[in-house]
């Protein structure tokens, strides 16, 4: 390739998740899950919002698919709704429901798109959080035998898998904080009781799609990245910076080697179990093998980044953002180093291909005068953190693709409506569709594979 193009197999996709845009939350038998209940907690979320409705994407999938067509991206990272196919989370699978995601499969696949399916992006069944959810010892089994449903159904034209999203979010901000479904705030022995079993899910959901699947299945997970990254690129630095991006220095979830060491290594790592000391997971004989699962790919989602340095003794030593730096409309900081930092960290530890499975930012977006949506900010944003992910390219990482969050305006989660992250912007009140300038912009890059 030449220095401006991406590799030429690389993918171009876009993502969203079933919570966040489907909406029909009762419809066709579809069970509740804990964001349906989350939702009505009084002062949980943003106005009261919910995604009830969301992006009524269950009912107008057609005119999406064409929306990402026409934006020709190679692919859409999709996720199924557990209690939409399995109502109870376990037992009688719902038609209507697994219907819905054979129509939208073969939607997409007509339309030339590759479905990427995420089995878990946080909409656990409610019936199955009243037996214990995470914490209960056969959560693992439940998730395995939902995963054998949905691949029995669609690893006839489903190739790439993920397992669970972002567990560092679902179990910190869910069962820790209380910020987010189902809204717990257990102690850190809890909470690491739930995120074993919730790894011992994954693994036994990759044994469960490789056994059962009808297509050679690529398998892997979307974690969060937690980026660190290097003020300079003096070695000192680096060094710094890739040693507090693996380090477990608190009692939480939010790091990335508590949650990938034991699938790529088959075990926690030391310091986290000193840390934990008799707080840490009773492993059982055969934990780690399940875990440990071989998988095919490591997608990662990544927004932006903290920035470090070395001290006086070589220890990381965090040194915040630059006075007045930039800021997405959700206050993330806007550090495009972290698209170059991250992959070539994660690369270099796990030695397994990467996908940047979410990357975007929220921004202050209407309909203009014009009857148009000018995002220069987005527009500026995708192009500084893919100038960042070719310069990783480059230098050797294996990155095989990248998908933009998101491909609409959605319900984001606690703050509901108020952020909008798509590349097309979503009316809720009529549920227009109207692309933005950002929009053509990806349109142009993924027709060129370069940044423009």
């Amino acid at each position: 390739m030449s220095s401006e193009d991406f590799p030429k197999d690389f993918v171009w996709g876009v993502a969203a998740a079933s919570y966040q845009v489907e909406g029909a939350w009762n419809e066709d038998g579809k069970g509740p899950s804990v964001w349906d209940m989350f939702c009505r907690t009084p002062g949980a979320v943003w106005q009261g919002q919910s995604g009830d409705v969301a992006c009524d994407h269950y009912h107008r999938y057609p005119e999406d698919i064409a929306l990402i067509k026409a934006l020709r991206a190679h692919a859409y990272r999709l996720s199924i709704s557990w209690p939409r196919v399995l109502p109870a989370g376990t037992g009688e699978f719902s038609v209507a429901g697994l219907d819905f995601y054979d129509r939208l499969i073969d939607g997409l696949l007509e339309a030339g798109i590759t479905p990427y399916v995420t089995l878990f992006h946080w909409d656990y069944p409610y019936e199955l959080f009243c037996r214990g959810g995470w914490l209960n010892p056969y959560s693992s089994d439940w998730f395995a035998d939902y995963t054998t449903l949905i691949v029995k159904k669609l690893s006839d034209r489903v190739v790439n898998w993920m397992t669970l999203n972002e567990p560092q979010v679902f179990l910190g901000l869910g069962h820790q904080e209380g910020r987010h479904a189902p809204g717990l705030r257990l102690p850190i022995s809890e909470v690491l009781k739930a995120t074993h079993n919730a790894l011992l899910a994954h693994g036994k959901s990759v044994q469960a799609i490789r056994a059962h699947a009808v297509k050679h299945p690529l398998i892997g997970f979307a974690p969060i990245g937690s980026v660190h990254f290097p003020v300079s690129d003096n070695l000192a630095d680096v060094d710094a910076a890739r040693q507090a991006m693996f380090s477990v220095t608190k009692k939480n979830c939010w790091n990335v080697a508590w949650i990938a060491d034991p699938i790529f290594f088959k075990q926690y790592p030391t310091d986290g179990l000193a840390l934990f000391g008799k707080d840490a997971p009773q492993v059982g004989s055969n934990d780690m093998e399940i875990i440990g699962q071989p998988l095919d790919f490591y997608g990662v989602n990544i927004y932006s980044g903290l920035r470090v340095q070395a001290g006086a003794d070589g220890k990381p030593v965090e040194v915040g953002d630059p006075l007045g730096g930039p800021r997405t409309a959700y206050s993330w900081t806007v550090s495009p180093e972290s698209l170059y930092w991250g992959p070539r960290f994660l690369y270099e530890r796990y030695k397994t291909p990467v996908y940047i499975t979410e990357n975007g930012m929220a921004n202050v977006d209407w309909v203009a005068q014009d009857g148009k949506v000018h995002d220069p900010q987005r527009e500026d944003y995708i192009r500084r953190y893919l100038l960042e992910l070719r310069r990783a390219i480059r230098d050797g990482v294996d990155v095989r693709g990248y998908f933009h969050w998101s491909i609409m305006d959605n319900f984001e989660w606690a703050v509901a409506y108020q952020q909008r992250f798509g590349l097309i912007h979503v009316d809720y009140t009529t549920q227009k569709r109207t692309p933005k300038d950002s929009y053509y912009l990806y349109q142009q890059i993924i027709k060129e594979n370069r940044v423009v």
